[in-house]
């Protein structure tokens, strides 16, 4: 895992310089030239959705005459949507990168064909696919745009807003909706949501009993990085805290900047200054920076959340960047934290 870690952070940085995206983590796999074996039987659309959609996107508007069934998938993100809406795409970007790194709960066929890298998918497997959808990300695909329109109707969406338009979850709530109608699964996606507001209103309910109502924390995803211990600290805009926003948890991470991919890369030094919240961690089994790196680390174990044992730690594999299934998993995960 540490080495796929590694491997996952080279990515970061490449796409960082190329193309101002640091959120999403990118593993390495060739494409593939399999066929998917998900046909208009598995993909159906629902009965009452027929006719010409419009669908909005980062462009404006894309017109789809009726609602697709092939669907090629180049952002996880949007893979987990369709993948919750009952649709498996024909063809996905990075299918082993996925199954590392995003929720199980949302599976990946194994018959979906591996389209590349999702910064730089192979457009003539893509093509061979004959889709009738392409969905792309902003942040890795606008320089392939009119190439992938070329093959077949494209919307393109941006996971990140800019300071003063909205957060990451209003965004992922959109974008899904935008999704379920393209696909002909509105009923379906409502249904999802729905769904998701329950999980949260049980979720209230359950912290509620273990006297964690209202509970202030900081969430941190923490690795190494040229041997140093390195965190993200998540923001108010992030997906993950405002998913935790609606189980009544209180951030208490506020940087003096906007954070447009919702988290601030930062060291241990900057955790005085919220010692006396409830630190949320996710780590790699092994690459544990609190029980490695800082474990004799005077700062460390200075915080009073480290002396008064208040961390929890969240499942190694707990996604931050996904959809709604990804929401449900990062609750389910803290409320476990929490209340065990």
């Amino acid at each position: 895992m540490k080495k796929r870690l590694m491997s996952l952070i080279m990515v970061i940085v490449v796409m960082l310089v190329a193309a101002g995206c640091g959120a999403n983590n990118t593993a390495n796999n060739s494409a593939g030239s399999e066929t998917a074996g998900n046909e208009a039987a598995t993909n159906a659309p629902s009965a009452d959705t027929t006719g010409p959609i419009v669908i909005k996107d980062a462009k404006g508007e894309v017109t789809l005459e009726k609602p697709a069934q092939k669907v090629v998938v180049l952002e996880w993100t949007f893979t987990e949507d369709v993948i919750a809406l009952g649709v498996q795409p024909v063809g996905n970007a990075d299918n082993e990168g996925y199954k590392v790194w995003v929720t199980g709960e949302a599976p990946l066929d194994a018959g979906v064909t591996d389209v590349g890298f999702r910064h730089e998918p192979n457009l003539e497997t893509i093509a061979s696919l004959k889709p009738d959808l392409i969905i792309a990300n902003t942040d890795s695909h606008e320089a392939i745009y009119e190439q992938l329109k070329g093959i077949a109707p494209t919307v393109i969406f941006g996971l990140y807003p800019p300071e003063g338009q909205g957060d990451q979850y209003t965004e992922m709530v959109n974008m899904f909706k935008s999704i379920a109608a393209a696909v002909g699964k509105t009923a379906e996606g409502d249904k999802v949501l729905a769904d998701l507001d329950q999980h949260y209103a049980d979720a209230k309910t359950k912290l509620a009993a273990a006297g964690k109502e209202g509970l202030n924390y900081v969430l941190t995803q923490a690795f190494s990085y040229q041997n140093a211990a390195t965190m993200r600290l998540f923001t108010d805009n992030s997906l993950a805290v405002q998913t935790l926003d609606r189980i009544g948890l209180k951030n208490d991470w506020k940087p003096k900047n906007f954070e447009m991919y919702g988290f601030s890369t930062s060291t241990v030094e900057a955790l005085p200054a919220v010692q006396d919240t409830n630190l949320l961690y996710i780590v790699q089994k092994d690459d544990d920076i609190f029980s490695g790196t800082l474990k004799d680390n005077s700062v460390w174990n200075g915080l009073n959340f480290v002396k008064e044992k208040r961390t929890f730690a969240l499942d190694s594999a707990t996604w931050v960047f996904g959809g709604p299934i990804s929401s449900k998993v990062i609750v389910d995960q803290v409320v476990t934290a929490l209340t065990k």
